[in-house]
């Protein structure tokens, strides 16, 4: 069932995607529109080779669940990912928005992209062969990859608490597996981040840090309800400048409750499928 429910997962990113026109070019041009959810664990990134636990089992060593079942009990999926070059600019078209509600229950707080607390208040550990991450708690984040299953050692995790990178760069390069913050997509001067592919990069996925605290080893996804939305482009650039972001709370505010109901949903379907 699990297998099931990944692809129709990954059929319906494709729907959408072609639904709002998905074009790519000889120059590698992409833009996509995708929702990500809050059981997308950036850890899991091009994983192919895992098996993911039933929901009242335990991952066998580097992720972890919470010690009993959750309301929801959700199951950490696969982050969606996109076909890049080494050189290709990745960059936010629109600055992300959405909101997570990452708590035992439904109707907690809501976090939006750029995740809650102090740059460095999140450090969690690496899993298989992508790094760790130190930055906010729960912010939308990607990394890039090769063709191969990212399960060797992991490289060095940045750091985008304020004595590091931070969160207010123009242009960032992050390695080949190593977890970088994106949030909103747009720094404090108004201008849409670019991120650069490596040299040997072939994919990026956007997906979700988590942990219990938001420290220590990457889990807890089991109870994270809601969704973020991103308009990405691939040496695209954003079709007009912006003159305001809006908070946090007003991203919450705007696709929290369509992000819950969602999941909801979602997850209703399931349990009938598989009643």
């Amino acid at each position: 069932m699990k297998k099931k429910n990944q692809g129709r997962q990954f059929a319906t990113r494709a729907a959408f995607a072609a639904i709002i026109g998905l074009t790519t070019t000889a120059a590698h041009a992409l833009v996509v529109e995708t929702t990500i959810e809050g059981s997308d664990a950036i850890w899991l990134a091009g994983r192919t080779d895992l098996v993911i636990p039933a929901a009242n089992m335990s991952w066998s060593g580097g992720m972890v669940r919470h010690g009993g079942p959750t309301p929801e009990e959700i199951l950490e999926t696969l982050p969606p990912g996109y076909a890049v070059n080494g050189g290709d600019i990745v960059r936010v078209l629109d600055p992300a928005s959405g909101g997570i509600s990452f708590f035992n229950g439904y109707g907690g707080t809501i976090y939006g992209p750029e995740g809650n607390g102090i740059p460095g208040s999140s450090t969690i550990a690496s899993f298989g062969g992508i790094s760790g991450y130190i930055g906010t708690q729960g912010a939308l984040v990607g990394v890039f990859l090769t063709d191969a299953v990212p399960n060797g050692p992991a490289p060095a995790t940045l750091n985008f608490s304020s004595s590091g990178l931070g969160t207010n760069f123009s242009v960032l390069n992050p390695g080949i597996g190593q977890v970088f913050y994106i949030g909103n997509g747009v720094n404090s001067s108004l201008a849409f981040q670019q991120f650069i592919a490596p040299t040997g990069a072939t994919r990026v996925f956007f997906g979700i840090t988590d942990a219990f605290g938001f420290n220590g080893a990457p889990g807890a996804f089991d109870d994270n309800d809601g969704a973020y939305r991103i308009r990405v482009g691939i040496n695209e650039n954003p079709d007009n400048p912006i003159t305001a972001v809006p908070e946090p709370e007003t991203y919450a505010m705007m696709l929290a409750g369509l992000g819950l109901l969602g999941g909801i949903a979602r997850r209703r379907k399931q349990q009938s499928e598989t009643a």
